[in-house]
């Protein structure tokens, strides 16, 4: 199981398409609040269709919250990073930890040593890749490494 962490997500599409992504892989998706719209936002009902009830989903308050409640390996996406992610070593139940579409992960969580920066190659003058992009890369990286039958 591979669980996908969104800091402060503030787009409703992108989170609608990770979810969908998270229902097609198995993945549990955890929320950490504020976010930058309603969970009954129609955008998001809308991106994610009818896989709402192939996931499972979590909320939490703020970052000290869900990390008083999860163990394991943390895998913090960021475009800082000097290891690729395809050079990560992922395992079961670990979790791939986004941050929000305009900032990234805050410096608190990156140099928290909790768990390991990684990030996905791009061209120098790219800011970023679209958050759901990244998820969904991210994940089936970790899915061909632990060699997962979706079936």
């Amino acid at each position: 199981m591979i669980n996908i962490v969104l800091v402060e997500p503030r787009i409703p599409q992108n989170v609608g398409n990770i979810a969908r992504t998270c229902a097609a892989t198995g993945s549990p998706l955890h929320l950490i609040e504020p976010m930058g719209f309603e969970i009954d936002d129609k955008k998001l009902k809308r991106a994610g269709l009818d896989y709402w009830h192939l996931m499972d989903i979590f909320y939490y308050s703020s970052t000290e919250e869900f990390f008083s409640k999860q163990t394991g390996e943390f895998f913090f996406f960021t475009t800082k990073a000097s290891c690729l992610y395809t050079k990560a070593c992922y395992s079961d139940n670990c979790y791939l930890v986004f941050g929000r579409e305009d900032a990234g992960l805050p410096a608190s969580i990156l140099n928290s040593g909790m768990g390991r920066n990684v990030r996905i190659p791009m061209v120098d003058k790219a800011r970023s890749l679209n958050l759901s992009n990244a998820v969904a890369i991210s994940v089936y990286e970790a899915i061909r490494q632990l060699d997962v039958d979706l079936h």
